[in-house]
């Protein structure tokens, strides 16, 4: 019996397009990283990009459970010493940039290298409910509806 390794010209990338409205941000972040990196796929192969093409629309309106909206913090450098600069997930999402705690959440769940870097560009996150990819005819997935947990 021999392992099934999948090739690049037999993967077939599709489209999904995911409402983050009232959806717990963690839950959401895990189902786009599995889709990105194809483990939904029974042909998943770990050195071979699989997975499919995400859009997150209504990123502003995700939600976080408990205090993390308050106290959740983001730090980052400016390669000065002592340039550390931190930011709270509440500031961030009203903020001018809304999309980037979706995208900070799932990359953090995709592997480094150029494979991650390959399939984290898959992922199209929008704050509004508008976006650009309709001509790919994306299908709906409703994270919502598939645990009573993930909506708040």
């Amino acid at each position: 019996m021999k392992t099934y390794s999948a090739k690049p010209y037999e993967v077939t990338k599709n489209w999904w397009v995911i409402d983050a409205e009232n959806v717990v941000l963690g839950r959401l972040a895990a189902t786009a990283a599995t889709m990105l990196r194809g483990k939904h796929k029974p042909m998943y192969t770990p050195h071979i990009d699989c997975g499919d093409n995400i859009i997150v629309i209504n990123a502003e309106k995700v939600k976080l459970t408990g205090k993390k909206r308050a106290n959740k913090t983001y730090y980052r450098h400016t390669g000065f010493p002592g340039g550390i600069k931190e930011t709270t997930a509440a500031k961030v999402l009203d903020g001018r940039f809304p999309e980037r705690v979706i995208q900070k959440a799932v990359e953090r769940m995709i592997p480094k290298g150029p494979l991650g870097s390959s399939q984290f560009k898959k992922l199209h996150v929008y704050a509004g409910a508008d976006h650009p990819h309709t001509a790919q005819q994306p299908q709906v997935l409703d994270i919502a509806a598939k645990n009573a947990k993930n909506k708040r």
